[in-house]
């Protein structure tokens, strides 16, 4: 089921306890080889975290609780029907086979505390249909699909600490693989399986880490004054990007700061700039955004109006 959306985007956002008026949203694709930097769509409202899809043809973005495909070329977002789960936030992506969506949605329970979050993770078609249920314990914000396509990693809040969970694409018990103090999120798996990239706080700063799959050997592989996010492996195994917040965020990651991309080369370590420091943060680069030929990366920049 597909709607097209002209004007739902000039609504104001509310979801969580978080408003977003008066915000020009711009999904750009930035080439790490040459620099350039195209715009693929920009709307005054606030959507975030574009995934790309397998084909390269589309973006997924979430904006209002919902999930929209954005076209390379048509420039329109198209709602993706997913039944109930109406409260979805950014951390959704796509499967390896290009043929299934998984989804954070916020699902209702009775007696939740308020402002806690009740954050699920779903899977659907990507074409849109109902969302199956995989995660039974909230909070629970996706973050990766193995390259086999039978397991999904995940960060989960439980008795009050945020640790890196996996778990099996068709629910069941889940899999604790991280264990110190401090935020663990935004785990991700290399393109071969074997290892898993993820920010952490353990040292006192948010830096990015690796672990093998089973959460063994954690290395730390930044260490910097940057407070760094969320990073992305490349489809080719070569580069891992990443958010860097220019000031010191603790442990949250906060929209609306100035923030810049990086990008390491795995092999030597060297990490450079692909950007100049942005209006940024929360949803700009939250899930996998790699072009499928490694190339290009999606992420979204933000402007108050």
């Amino acid at each position: 089921m597909r709607t097209l959306i002209v004007l739902l985007c000039f609504f104001p956002i509310s979801i969580l306890g978080q408003e977003r008026e008066n915000i020009e949203s711009t999904l750009e694709v930035l080439n790490i080889l040459t620099g350039n930097r195209e715009i693929i769509y920009r709307e005054k409202c606030h959507f975030e975290a574009p995934n790309w899809s397998v084909d390269g043809k589309f973006f997924i973005v979430n904006s209002n609780g919902k999930l929209y495909k954005i076209y390379r070329t048509k420039g329109v977002m198209e709602e993706i029907f997913t039944d109930f789960a109406q409260q979805c936030n950014n951390d959704h992506g796509i499967s390896p086979d290009g043929k299934q969506l998984v989804i954070s949605h916020h699902q209702q329970e009775p007696n939740a505390n308020r402002g806690s979050s009740t954050s699920t993770i779903y899977i659907l078609p990507i074409t849109g249909g109902t969302p199956r249920k995989i995660t039974d314990k909230t909070p629970s914000y996706w973050h990766g699909w193995s390259p086999d396509g039978k397991t999904l990693v995940y960060v989960g809040e439980r008795e009050r600490e945020f640790d890196i969970y996996s778990i099996s694409v068709n629910g069941g018990k889940e899999t604790r693989l991280t264990y110190t103090d401090g935020l663990d999120d935004g785990p991700e798996y290399s393109p071969d399986g074997k290892y898993i990239y993820y920010n952490s706080y353990r040292s006192g700063h948010m830096q990015i880490w690796r672990m093998n799959a089973d959460g063994s050997n954690p290395f730390q592989l930044t260490h910097d004054r940057y407070a760094n996010w969320f990073p992305h492996p490349s489809p080719d195994g070569k580069y891992i990007v990443f958010l860097s917040y220019i000031n010191d965020q603790k442990q949250s990651h906060p929209f609306g700061k100035d923030v810049k991309l990086r990008l390491m080369d795995l092999n030597t370590r060297e990490i450079r700039d692909l950007t100049n420091v942005f209006f940024g943060g929360q949803g700009t680069i939250n899930v996998p955004s790699w072009s499928p030929d490694s190339q290009e990366l999606a992420f979204v920049s933000f402007k108050l109006l």
